[in-house]
């Protein structure tokens, strides 16, 4: 795990179940054109509900923001009356029915050095399962390798919308692209995706600034939700912050993957800098990634927790309400569930300006732009705050965010009934 004296991973409760019926036998599309269906058909009779078929790419097999709400999502299609299906990479064909709906995985390469991102790069195999499947609407989670499906939607006569999570502006600028050249290129890219698609989705502002720059119609604005009943501030455990600090330190918490685009090397300078600056901090880093073995380097000699994965959506939540400041340092960071999760939690989170995340967290966090010292002293200002003002902002600013509110607002968008 570590070197130095960076802190060995403490335990974590139980892995939560998959909530599957078991795997069913592998999707076998047979590759014909679909009817245009009625609205109800395939919906094991339910009267006005549509099945709604997702795509989406850059899904782990364990975590992550885009998961949980995909989860949320397909569990309030579902509660709507709807027949929501889920389409997903893996590492094996699998189809199998959950809580939020029958999820089918397709057997898709893992993105090198991604810490686990697979990808649908089969397009014929992808257009048959979408043929089988017969949608009566598409929604797609991947501006980059999966904008192709629009055309298959027209082609089809099939209503679809694209999510937005993120800057195609943003994600060019941290792949080097320089400044002119990637504008210029996320307008030609973002057009394209308005011509394809019925409609374009952003979860944040900060997405849709770029949709907003090249005129583009039939934009909506969704926030998504959180979850207000696991995540919420008497999950506070004294004994779970006993494992990683004294009751003179604060900590700091930095809960999310452990790889590139997240910059959790911030996280540790940032708690280096405060502890030369007299500030008695210490750090639990928690999640996975291709850059935890460099990072335990880089932590030697700090006070320094690597948990891993954190199966457990209780574990996560007491260790969160557990903490003073939750850092999420990432400069392409898109809605930042985990942030939010943190303020429901009663915790405030300091956020990379540069990021969706400020319009999130609001006045229950602070933003600053992505160095060390300014992370530092950002955890400092909030510090100042009287502990149970800062808790109270920062549970009452996640208490704006549903998802019941999100699921209506998805389902208006693909123009389709919002309740049973």
């Amino acid at each position: 795990m570590t070197g130095g004296h960076a802190r060995a991973a403490a335990p974590h409760g139980r892995p939560s179940s998959a909530g599957a019926r078991g795997p069913g036998p592998a999707p076998t599309p047979d590759g014909g054109a679909p009817a245009r269906r009625d609205a109800g058909a395939g919906t094991g009779g339910r009267t006005g509900g549509l099945r709604i078929v997702r795509l989406a790419n850059f899904v782990t097999g364990r975590s992550g923001g885009l998961r949980t709400a995909l989860r949320h999502l397909g569990e309030g299609y579902a509660a709507a009356g709807h027949d929501p299906v889920l389409v997903v990479p893996g590492r094996r064909d699998a189809d199998e029915h959950h809580p939020w709906g029958r999820v089918v995985t397709l057997a898709g390469p893992e993105l090198p050095r991604s810490g686990g991102y697979r990808l649908l790069t089969d397009r014929r195999r992808v257009a048959r399962a979408l043929a089988d499947l017969a949608p009566d609407r598409l929604e797609v989670s991947d501006r980059s390798t999966l904008r192709w499906t629009g055309a298959w939607a027209r082609a089809h006569g099939v209503p679809a919308l694209m999510v937005s999570h993120e800057s195609l502006t943003g994600l060019l600028g941290e792949w080097g692209v320089p400044d002119l050249v990637r504008r210029r290129l996320a307008d030609r890219l973002n057009r394209g995706t308005s011509r394809s698609y019925d409609r374009i989705i952003c979860t944040t502002g900060w997405a849709a600034e770029e949709f907003a720059r090249i005129g583009a119609p039939r934009v909506d604005l969704v926030p998504l939700g959180v979850d207000l009943d696991t995540f919420r501030p008497d999950r506070a455990d004294e004994s779970l912050r006993e494992r990683y600090a004294d009751p003179t330190e604060v900590l700091l918490v930095h809960c999310a993957r452990l790889s590139t685009e997240k910059r959790p090397e911030l996280a540790i300078d940032a708690l280096a800098v405060l502890r030369r600056a007299g500030v008695p901090a210490a750090l639990v880093m928690a999640g996975d990634g291709p850059l935890r073995t460099a990072l335990a380097r880089r932590a030697a000699g700090l006070p320094v927790t690597f948990t891993g994965f954190l199966p457990d959506r209780s574990a996560v939540a007491a260790l969160l309400a557990s903490a003073d400041v939750v850092l999420a340092p990432g400069p392409v960071e898109t809605f930042g569930l985990a942030g939010l999760e943190a303020l429901a939690c009663g915790t405030p989170v300091v956020v990379n300006a540069a990021s969706a995340l400020p319009e999130v967290v609001g006045p229950a966090g602070v933003a600053t732009y992505g160095t060390a010292e300014s992370i530092a002293r950002a955890v400092s200002r909030l510090l100042v705050r009287p502990a149970a003002d800062r808790r109270r902002a920062a549970r009452a600013r996640a208490e704006e965010f549903g998802w019941p509110a999100a699921v209506a607002g998805f389902l208006r968008a693909h123009a389709a009934p919002v309740a049973a």
